[in-house]
């Protein structure tokens, strides 16, 4: 199937429209053609040159940049908007709201993008016709004219509203906002993003609307039923999703606070873990459909919903599809929230923490497979050497409390798998509407969390490498880690990270496709082939591709019928950011933002990088490569070798340092 596609084709919103398909109808970059992929610029916003390394290290650079109004439009993690010519990169104009960076955001300083409306009652050549909102890490909801950069004086004071907490914060940046706001029908909408962990009495996660020409407020609506329940918030952290056409908005609502002890907030938590339906004129609840029952796990849903037409076999229909970090994907009726596939209450493991009254049951969806495995034993520790995994990775899955999916938190340590930041993450999915085809990146790591009673948690020092939360109005503090070798390496069996397809129709996961390396995160970049977390989304396009970013410094094109990796295009530093697309005077761009991910320990940066196909005459540059080219399972072969004999060299010091012990 063609699609007929204007000279200047957008990418409008963060999903690539206001529903999250991550769909676009372009077609000039096919499996055929994709290895003539050359770099057509390279942008940086020079945060790199101008904050301080330590600054920068607080940073997450996830934007997508959005194509409008003739120009790439994106944020960067301090909340600068910036405009650049899509053609070349160069800059067009930027506006710099000047937040305050002495803060410490709860969730780093990060910006994942920014949202466009168009005024319609507005006349054609009226400032502020246009217009761009962001939300800011220090709380404000920006409006500017998409064409200038100019901030819209009517809206709100002076283009910008700062957001009522109603409280005191505990510290600056306990409370920011990460992620687009929604707009549809003249109103936009915002969440927040609240510092977990830390006490019962956090401020609301309340989701906010007001007029998208005034900035009048229009009205308020707090995710949490409050009823006998003594907790912080359940707010919307992740993008929503806009049914313009319904007057809806679909919020993804997070766990309540704090995550892993919930004593004091009996029964299901209602409307936290859910997808919840709004008429976005007025607030009023359409519907709810809750994900997760009383979350001590934080499987809060951080994906945006997904708006599709599908073809269920009974018929078209509406749907929202919301993928999950378990690696579950529900798929609910758009006008009721009912799903559209039977969803089995199943019994999950009981003996919770002291005080605590967990759900004997949650909810798990028939019709589509899990994205990604759900247990994991002793049998799935990493195995360099047998010598190391007994005495690290093995010995710490065997340590802990593990029952399986939904064990738990203790006092003993329990394992989390997926981990918190695992299965689809707020990358979100992709859905192409032609081959009723579904793209996920997932991610496999395991947590490990462990309560650590009020007494012993007075002056408590955690291990190097462990989060820490007071969980302050409970019984118990808590502290998590991402269970890893001695060589830095992820405990469990890779793959780590994987793009997942599942034809939702038929219920069938059609293929799995390991996705990165280690090359930018193991000792001495060994890239082994194992893949690598996947937080970061996934773009897909009419030509038969699949684009994504990853851990390591790579943007990859994959064959969206087989999964084969057909290209890889060489970025400064890893692009932890979702891929776009566009049409610009005739030639198709794929663009990603590459700064890095600090969490995770790569390099950090601050680039915005653009490839198209090469024109008459142009060779293809050294940062675009064809996949399954000579050498390189040579490449992955010698790779695994050179771990191994660090491997063994560790395993060697480890042996010399007992013998001297014994000895002494």
């Amino acid at each position: 199937m063609s699609f007929a596609v204007p000279p200047s084709f957008a990418w409008e919103s963060w999903g690539g429209d206001p529903g999250g398909s991550r769909f676009s109808p372009l077609q000039e970059i096919s499996p055929g053609n994709v290895g003539q992929l050359v770099r057509a610029f390279e942008y940086h916003t020079g945060d790199l040159t101008a904050r301080s390394p330590e600054l920068m290290r607080r940073t997450k650079f996830q934007a997508t940049p959005l194509f409008v109004e003739g120009s790439l439009i994106f944020c960067t993690p301090f909340n600068e908007v910036i405009a650049l010519d899509p053609g070349t990169g160069a800059q067009k104009w930027r506006y710099d709201p000047k937040i305050a960076i002495n803060q410490r955001p709860a969730n780093r300083y990060v910006c994942r993008g920014v949202t466009y409306w168009v005024d319609d009652t507005a006349p054609p050549d009226a400032a502020c016709r246009a217009r761009i909102f962001m939300g800011t890490n220090d709380v404000r909801l920006i409006a500017l004219d998409a064409k200038t950069g100019v901030p819209c004086a009517g809206f709100g004071n002076g283009g910008e509203i700062k957001l009522d907490i109603g409280m005191a914060l505990e510290w600056p940046g306990e409370f920011q906002i990460t992620s687009p706001p929604a707009v549809g029908r003249g109103v936009v909408v915002v969440g927040s993003a609240i510092g977990d962990n830390r006490r019962v009495d956090a401020p609301s996660g309340v989701v906010r609307a007001f007029d998208a020409r005034s900035g009048q407020p229009r009205w308020t609506f707090e995710p949490l039923k409050r009823e006998g329940i003594e907790a912080g918030h359940a707010n919307v952290w992740a993008p929503m999703s806009v049914d313009d056409a319904r007057g809806f908005v679909f919020l993804p609502t997070s766990s309540p606070s704090p995550d892993f002890w919930g004593g004091k907030r009996p029964g299901n938590n209602e409307h936290a873990n859910s997808v919840v339906a709004l008429h976005i004129e007025t607030g009023e609840l359409v519907w709810a459909f809750q994900i997760v029952h009383h979350d001590v796990w934080d499987y809060d849903l951080a994906a945006q919903p997904t708006l599709a037409r599908l073809d269920t076999g009974e018929g078209q229909r509406d749907v929202v599809i919301q993928p999950t970090k378990q690696g579950f994907v529900f798929v609910l009726d758009r006008d009721t929230g009912k799903p559209v596939w039977p969803v089995e209450e199943r019994a999950v493991p009981q003996d919770g923490a002291e005080g605590e009254r967990l759900s004997p049951t949650q909810p798990f969806p028939t019709h589509v497979p899990a994205l990604t495995s759900q247990t994991i034993s002793t049998d799935d520790a990493l195995a360099l050497l047998p010598a190391l995994r007994r005495s690290s990775c093995e010995r710490q899955f065997a340590e802990a409390h593990n029952e399986g999916l939904f064990t738990p938190p203790s006092r003993q340590g329990t394992l989390l798998f997926p981990f918190t930041g695992g299965g689809v993450n707020w990358g979100s999915a992709a859905f192409d509407p032609v081959s009723q085809i579904l793209y996920a990146n997932t991610s496999r790591a395991v947590h490990r969390v462990k309560l650590i009673p009020r007494a012993e948690a007075v002056g408590f020092n955690p291990p190097p490498g462990h989060d820490f939360g007071q969980q302050r109005g409970t019984p118990f503090a808590m502290t998590r880690a991402v269970v890893m070798s001695p060589l830095g390496l992820l405990c469990n069996k890779p793959p780590w990270g994987e793009m997942v397809a599942v034809d939702l129709k038929a219920g069938k996961i059609l293929w799995r496709s390991t996705v990165g390396t280690t090359e930018d995160l193991a000792p001495l970049g060994v890239p082994l082939p194992w893949g690598a977390p996947l937080v970061n989304g996934l773009a897909v396009t009419a030509g038969g591709l699949v684009f994504t970013g990853a851990m390591d410094a790579y943007l990859r094109a994959f064959d969206a019928r087989s999964g084969r990796e057909l290209w890889q295009g060489r970025l400064p530093v890893p692009g932890v950011a979702n891929p776009m697309t566009y049409l610009w005077q005739g030639e198709q761009y794929v663009a990603i933002g590459a700064g890095g991910h600090s969490e995770a320990g790569t390099s950090i940066g601050d680039s915005v990088v653009a490839f198209r196909l090469a024109r008459p005459g142009e060779a293809p540059s050294l940062w675009s490569r064809t996949i399954d080219r000579p050498g390189g399972r040579f490449l992955a072969a010698s790779s695994v070798i050179a771990l191994a004999v660090v491997a063994l060299m560790i395993a060697s010091l480890r042996w010399r340092r007992r013998r001297r012990i014994a000895r002494s």
